[in-house]
């Protein structure tokens, strides 16, 4: 009784407006009463810990990457550093890293909350060729915006404008590239356009001859440049870069020092084997963006002005593209409305002329990011770790979506509806509200807070003028046509060397067919002289050895020589074949003087023993002038012996 009193008391008071102090007095009582009894019947036992209820523990969402593509030691340090789990590439991964470009197929396949390092398309700024194309374009359209690049021709579409150039500017240097090299493989420095071949696909650009210099050496700037999303563009520079030079002293290019590459090159790929290549943060081959600064601020240079024209120039090259990249991301990523599916760091090449006025030179798609020296490891350890923790891999749970996903399917299959997901801005919003806070060393450089109205027109760019026919295309289709051509005349060459042998219908069989015919074959086919023919490679050789043939047999008859004298008699050689054959009259005069020296003619000869035949020699005296040869000597015996018969016969008449 005492237990159940103690129990309920609380439960049935707790109307009351004293409900307060009436429990804490009857829980006073009871307690008294309950020791009172159990010291009275049995031992007092400790009171047991009434459990707390179980409170469920929230999963942790476990962030898997990708690294199968990736040969930098420095990623796979972050993304162990930061927790994520490595997969492979059949798993449900979150990010995927890699550095080759991506396919079509790749990012069809992706879900909804995977993401990958790279954009379709981005190949159209990031190869040399497409990248003096798209800007090319650009600059037809907007001549005074877009002047911030070398003059720029795709050979061998453009070579015969090239040329022209050349000649018309013969104190002009050239650099040339190939149109997919990397790491500076490839390059030649020349002043005459000449020497290339037509069948070269490479990039040639004027050579800009008088840089900026530090210390007498020239050198480019390493910008690291982020894309978080293409629709809407949003663009991230990163605070902290690369400045790169060259080995050698710079002198303006000139046949002893063109080939020079330690001197006009600042690829760390090149520079890196020269003997005077050192390391050092101050004076070194390789320094930082932030040296660079305050180098050019004591010389009172005005670096902010500067640095919005570099952020100019990359955000004008990005939007050349911005058309291609925004088809290729609708259209193969048509679902992604939890997060953006793609982005890319971009290493931008940039050089500054003597004004220090920003010249791009190129887009690397996927930058070096290997970690040689120390200067290397610090800045892109940070680059790469402010880049994790904008991406915000932590946004999306990778259940919840793959369950709607699944869920998705089964009404369309069964009931045929559609659901539109319309929170796809708030998602975004708050995407990018995070990027912005945690964006760490990046600013941002587009959209800006000011409004950017300025850039506003190259968006429309028009549709027409992204896919007009312009000289490289037309030359490209040109190419294109001829290959095909010459692949459809190979396949008939091929086809012809295999003709069926047609064997004639088949008639039943009588006594005359078992008697063996002397008439030839009737071919199965009728060639028609008319028309013409494939051309079959053995016949034509054939054809051409019998040719020479023939035209030896008459060189060596002399039936050339003949007919050359013939003609020259009858008066009708024209003064050109005189002066083309007049070998032929040089070889007669000395035929002719070589018979004068050496005795008389072969006429003077027979004439000379049909007189000693008829005894006008008496005693075979011959004048001692006549040269004989042998068979002359034996005719002059049978003269002698004949005679000689003669005087017998006489005799013994």
């Amino acid at each position: 009784m005492v237990d159940n009193s103690s129990t309920s008391l609380p439960v049935f008071q707790s109307d009351s407006s004293d409900w307060s102090s009436a429990t804490d007095a009857t829980s006073v009582r009871s307690r008294f009463t309950i020791k009172s009894v159990k010291t009275k019947k049995e031992p007092v036992k400790p009171e047991e810990p009434i459990p707390a209820p179980a409170v469920k523990k929230k999963r942790k969402k476990s962030i898997s990457v990708c690294l199968t593509n990736c040969r930098y030691d420095v990623i796979k340090r972050i993304t162990q550093k930061l927790g994520y789990k490595e997969v492979n590439e059949i798993d449900n991964w979150n990010l995927y890293w890699t550095d080759l470009s991506i396919s079509i197929e790749r990012c069809k396949e992706m879900k909804r909350f995977q993401k990958i390092n790279h954009f379709p398309g981005m190949l159209e700024i990031c190869r040399k060729d497409l990248l003096a194309r798209n800007l090319n374009r650009m600059q037809r359209l907007f001549p005074k915006e877009y002047n911030f690049f070398p003059k720029t021709w795709c050979l061998p579409a453009d070579l015969g404008d090239a040329l022209t150039y050349s000649r018309l500017r013969k104190n002009k240097t050239y650099i040339l590239k190939p149109d997919a090299g990397s790491q500076g493989r490839g390059i030649i420095i020349t002043k005459n356009l000449k020497e290339v071949k037509p069948t070269d696909r490479i990039i040639c650009q004027i050579y800009i001859t008088r840089p900026y210099l530090i210390d007498g050496y020239k050198f480019d700037l390493r910008v690291y440049t982020l894309i978080t999303s293409c629709d809407p563009l949003r663009v991230y520079i990163y605070r902290e870069g690369l400045v790169r030079f060259a080995t050698s002293r710079y002198k303006e290019p000139t046949g002893v020092n063109i080939t020079n590459v330690f001197m006009h090159l600042t690829n760390y790929a090149v520079n890196k084997h020269s003997r005077t290549y050192t390391v050092d943060n101050e004076a070194g081959s390789k320094r930082k963006l932030t040296w660079l600064n305050s180098y050019l601020r004591n010389l009172g240079h005005d670096v902010e002005k500067l640095w919005r024209s570099i952020d100019d120039v990359i955000i004008k090259t990005i939007m050349a593209a911005w058309p291609v990249l925004k088809h290729s991301y609708l259209a193969c990523f048509p679902n992604h409305d939890v997060i953006p599916a793609c982005c890319e760091l971009l290493g931008t090449d940039i050089i500054l002329d003597k004004r220090l006025n920003p010249q791009i030179l190129e887009v690397n798609h996927s930058p070096s990011f290997h970690t040689d020296t120390e200067l290397d490891c610090e800045v892109k350890e940070a680059l790469i770790n402010d880049m994790f923790a904008m991406l915000h891999l932590e946004h999306c749970d990778k259940r919840k979506i793959m369950r709607e996903d699944r869920k998705r399917i089964r009404e369309r299959l069964l009931q045929g509806v559609s659901n539109n997901n319309s929170t796809e801005v708030k998602n975004f919003t708050e995407y990018f509200r995070h990027e912005l806070k945690h964006r760490g060393g990046f600013r941002l450089v587009y959209p800006t807070m000011n409004g950017d109205h300025g850039y506003d027109k190259f968006f429309h760019q028009g549709q027409s003028s992204l896919y007009c026919d312009t000289a490289s295309s037309k030359a490209r289709e040109t190419a294109q046509a001829a290959l095909r051509d010459e692949m459809q005349l190979k396949a008939k060459l091929e086809a012809s060397k295999r003709i069926p042998v047609l064997k004639p219908p088949t008639k039943a069989k009588s006594e005359s067919s078992q008697v063996p015919s002397l008439r030839k074959p009737i071919p199965s086919f009728v060639l028609n002289s008319f028309e013409p023919q494939m051309i079959v490679e053995s016949e034509e050789k054939e054809r051409l050895l019998r040719l020479s043939q023939r035209d030896y047999l008459v060189r060596s008859n002399g039936l050339l020589e003949y007919v050359y004298f013939s003609m020259k008699v009858n008066g009708m050689l024209r003064p050109q074949d005189e002066r083309k054959y007049a070998i032929y009259d040089k070889l007669k005069t000395l035929s002719d003087t070589k018979v004068k020296t050496k005795g008389p003619a072969i006429t003077d000869l027979l004439e000379g023993i049909s007189k000693s035949a008829l005894g006008t020699y008496h005693g075979g005296n011959i004048p001692s002038t006549w040269n004989f040869t042998s068979s002359e000597r034996i005719l002059e015996r049978k003269h002698k012996s004949s005679r000689l018969s003669t005087v017998k016969l006489k005799h013994n008449t």
